[in-house]
């Protein structure tokens, strides 16, 4: 949270709003000053100098610090103020790597629910201020992305901490990682474990920005607007928006709880913050790349189209979710009600739990957490450069280059009807392009289709036998549209083959993976 200045109110001369937090006509207001906090003490000294030109907002209103940084806001009892990060500055952040870009002013606190919520604030300081620091922020960045961590216990955190988070920290130091998202479902409901779970990922070492889940709620609130009251005292508000460098990023909360009468969520933004985003955006420059970070994807939000209106205007967008515990890239048209002059690409992307931690256990009692698509869990990296972007899937502990598997007999009887090849790729989509070659043939295209993963099919299988592995049952294998396919011609000689699989994806980026076979003789030639 900001760090408060209660320095003396300033005469009315200089600040015609400053009349103990009201003007005339009674309405209340919050100001302050956004400083460039030279000395990173985080309070406001007099040598501190006021930034002009950055956004405020109390999550409706956006308004922007005069030339000495000052900033003037209505408030109710129940507001979180915040300031956008400038493009070249930087906030503060906690012991855990949060962010601190907001004050909570809830003068009474939250209401009482199992998961405590906002401790009582008390009444608004004469002044607000927000300090920034100044940083170099190169046009071309990388940023780190994680769907649902979702653990329901330290054992799952456990799993999280060795499984994904090592390989992560890794990767943060190699490919100079500025920040990182997690999409929502930060817990599995037993919210009294997020300090154990941030403690976890503060270790890969960059700030972390939180979205807000259906797993992150209070589900004893009786309605939406305080279903978010632990995840605030955690993370602030749960919705908002910064910069870096040419990007601007907006935080979503795509999550309605219904409340403790009519139990249940559904997916949709409310009006509240569907004026913040306009708002927001009147201070974004039209050639600047707007991203969108939000838990339930873009085709299951009930008032999608009014998002839609906000942002198909822009020549870059990009969006991305979590929440369906699959991957796949979405290219929304107008088919969905999107007017834009292109279709705005939406990745939902996959999760950090996998298939919620399910599975046999591998050799360190770890789930291998295979997704319902056949994809395994993981992460991403995502490099920006300028308006363009690149999205890299990477695989939890596994090497980098595994993008994809590979379904094929290892061995295939000779002249036999035609074997069947099939070919996940994790991160593919509609605009990947796959081949395939045997031994040092010519590149044949595979076709793209829509299934279920074999390898997934498998598993399942073996699940359903007489002894089980150990670990929690897999969900049911669900459709994917990131298989290709292809037939392997048996009429080839007696013996060993190497067949080899390359994918080139929609960002440029080429993947291989190559696999042995056998052509053996059949039962009646034998």
């Amino acid at each position: 949270m900001a760090t408060l200045t209660l320095a003396p109110l300033v005469r009315a001369a200089t600040l015609p709003w400053s009349r103990l937090g009201q003007d005339a006509a009674g309405n209340r207001f919050a100001e302050g000053v956004v400083f460039d906090d030279r000395n990173g003490s985080g309070k406001r000294d007099a040598t501190d100098s006021g930034v002009a030109g950055v956004a405020v907002s109390n999550g409706r209103e956006v308004v922007l610090t005069d030339r000495q940084g000052r900033w003037r806001m209505p408030v109710d009892d129940d507001t979180i103020l915040f300031v956008i990060k400038p493009s070249g500055w930087k906030v503060p952040v906690s012991a855990n790597q949060l962010p601190q870009f907001y004050y909570i002013h809830k003068p009474k606190g939250s209401p009482k629910t199992n998961y405590a919520g906002v401790a009582p604030t008390g009444e608004l300081p004469p002044s607000i201020d927000f300090g920034l620091r100044r940083q170099a922020e190169p046009r071309k960045f990388r940023m780190m992305l994680f769907g649902d961590p979702q653990p329901r216990n330290q054992t799952e955190i456990n799993y999280i901490a060795n499984d994904v988070v090592a390989q992560a920290a890794q990767d943060a130091i190699e490919h100079d990682v500025k920040f990182g998202i997690s999409l929502g479902d930060e817990m599995f409901d037993v919210l009294s474990l997020y300090e154990s779970l941030n403690e976890t990922v503060a270790s890969i070492g960059v700030p972390w920005y939180n979205v807000v889940g259906n797993h992150d709620m209070n589900y004893d609130a009786p309605d939406d607007r305080l279903s978010t009251e632990t995840f605030q005292r955690v993370f602030g508000p749960n919705y908002h928006a910064f910069n870096y460098a040419n990007v601007h990023f907006i935080v979503v909360d795509d999550v309605i709880w219904q409340g403790i009468d009519k139990p249940g969520y559904y997916g949709a933004i409310s009006e509240r913050q569907l004026e913040f985003i306009r708002n927001d955006l009147k201070f974004v420059p039209r050639d600047r790349l707007v991203v969108l970070a939000m838990h339930i994807p873009l085709s299951q939000l009930q008032n999608r189209a009014e998002l839609y209106r906000l942002i198909e205007d822009r020549p870059h967008t990009f969006s991305v979710s979590a929440h369906t515990h699959v991957q796949r890239h979405h290219f929304i048209g107008e088919e969905d009600g999107w007017r834009g002059a292109s279709p705005h690409h939406h990745l939902n992307h996959a999760t950090v739990c996998g298939s919620w931690w399910q599975g046999a256990l591998d050799e360190r009692g770890i789930p291998h957490a295979t997704m319902s698509d056949g994809a395994p869990n993981g992460y991403s990296i995502i490099e920006f450069d300028g308006a363009k972007y690149k999205v890299s899937f990477r695989a939890a502990s596994r090497p980098a280059d595994d993008q994809m598997s590979v379904w094929l007999p290892n061995e295939i009887p000779q002249g036999t009807p035609p074997a069947e090849l099939i070919v996940n790729v994790y991160a593919g989509s509609a605009r990947s392009t796959t081949e395939v070659r045997i031994d040092d043939g010519p590149w044949q295209p595979m076709e793209n289709f829509t299934g279920k993963d074999p390898f997934y099919l498998r598993i399942k299988e073996l699940e359903t036998g007489p002894k089980p592995p150990n670990g929690l049952k897999l969900a049911g294998a669900s459709d994917t549209d990131h298989l290709w396919r292809a037939t392997v011609p048996t009429r080839l000689p007696i013996g060993g083959h190497r067949l080899e699989v390359r994918s080139r994806d929609q960002f440029g980026e080429t993947h291989h993976a190559r696999r042995a076979f056998r052509i053996v003789k059949t039962e009646t030639s034998a």
